[in-house]
């Protein structure tokens, strides 16, 4: 059983063990930058979910979903920490740097989890605290534990982990979830593959050294950048969809749109620079202007919706 707790111990070897980790790095283990995006992404299910929730019991819910959304992170860096020793990008983290043991991370992890799903029920309905335990479930055991390890096409069917916050979010104010939530779903499922391939077409030796079937390491990395561009063609239109059904703005349709060609054009040039120093720069950039693209689109919904700035547009979908 102690073997199961603590997967690795990488400061010493025997003897009795203490945690010498401060509040900081369990900070860390709930992948706090993670965890502002599912805020993020949660609120936009929220505001544009058909009804509304008392501000008291919206917050408490967020609370719950963005402490569901760190206990998953938690236990990935748990299960994780055997192959983060072995890359450059994650040695540091608190457990296989030895500031956090692998047995306080999972109890950490497991009370969060728990602790996050009865207060959604408590405070929302049983509907969203099941999805945010199925999410925590979904990303702590199906992506982490299985596909991480098995699939280059990990990083794809283990996106709806990310792209259920939406789901949540009107599930809190609805007791149930549309075609609102489904197409935030669809933008953040569809964002996540050259969101990451992009950082791993950068990061395949650190990939293959930890033995993680990536796709630049598996299908080589002419067919992740081809990969990358397919799917970023794919999703700079369906981010346009909430301002064609009507729960996006004026607006939103703007950024949607320039944001959305930005997208493709750092994708164009992945596709196209493929050596040398040049070619890191251009997953670096597609990298780092994802990040604010999903915080552009779902900010730009949270405000036309939430603060009285909608300038809408005729329905033309739904």
């Amino acid at each position: 059983m102690a073997a199961v707790f603590d997967r690795i111990d990488p400061r010493t070897e025997g003897g009795a063990l203490t945690s010498t980790g401060e509040a900081r790095d369990f900070f860390e283990l709930l992948k706090p930058r993670v965890m502002l995006l599912v805020v993020v992404t949660a609120l936009g299910g929220m505001a544009t979910a058909p009804g509304s929730v008392h501000p008291v019991l919206g917050l408490a819910a967020l609370l719950a979903i963005a402490v569901g959304a760190g206990a998953s992170g938690c236990l990935n860096m748990w299960y994780d920490a055997d192959i983060d020793k072995l890359m450059t990008r994650t040695a540091k983290r608190p457990i296989p740097a030895g500031r956090i043991l692998p047995s306080e991370a999972l109890a950490f992890g497991l009370t969060l989890s728990v602790g996050s799903v009865l207060v959604l029920g408590l405070v929302a309905n049983l509907l969203a605290a099941g999805m945010l335990a199925f999410t925590i479930f979904f990303y702590a055991v199906i992506y982490s534990m299985w596909l991480k390890r098995w699939t280059p096409q990990n990083i794809v069917i283990g996106g709806a982990a990310g792209a259920f916050p939406p789901m949540i979010g009107e599930a809190v104010v609805t007791g149930d979830f549309g075609m609102h939530s489904l197409v935030l779903f669809a933008i953040i499922f569809l964002w996540t593959p050259p969101h990451f391939w992009a950082l791993a077409l950068v990061k395949s030796e650190d990939y293959a050294r930890a033995g993680i079937p990536m796709l630049p390491n598996v299908a080589g990395a002419a067919a992740t950048r081809r990969q990358i561009m397919a799917y970023s063609l794919v999703m700079a239109p369906v981010a346009v969809l909430p301002a064609l059904m009507g729960f996006g703005g004026l607006v939103y349709l703007v950024v949607s749109v320039i944001t959305g060609l930005a997208m493709i054009g750092l994708a164009v040039r992945v596709l196209r620079t493929t050596q040398g120093e040049a070619a890191s720069k251009a997953c670096y950039a597609l990298f780092a202007f994802s990040i604010l693209y999903l915080f552009l689109l779902f900010a730009v919904l949270l405000a036309e919706n939430s603060l009285g700035l909608m300038w809408a547009l005729p329905k033309v979908i739904g």
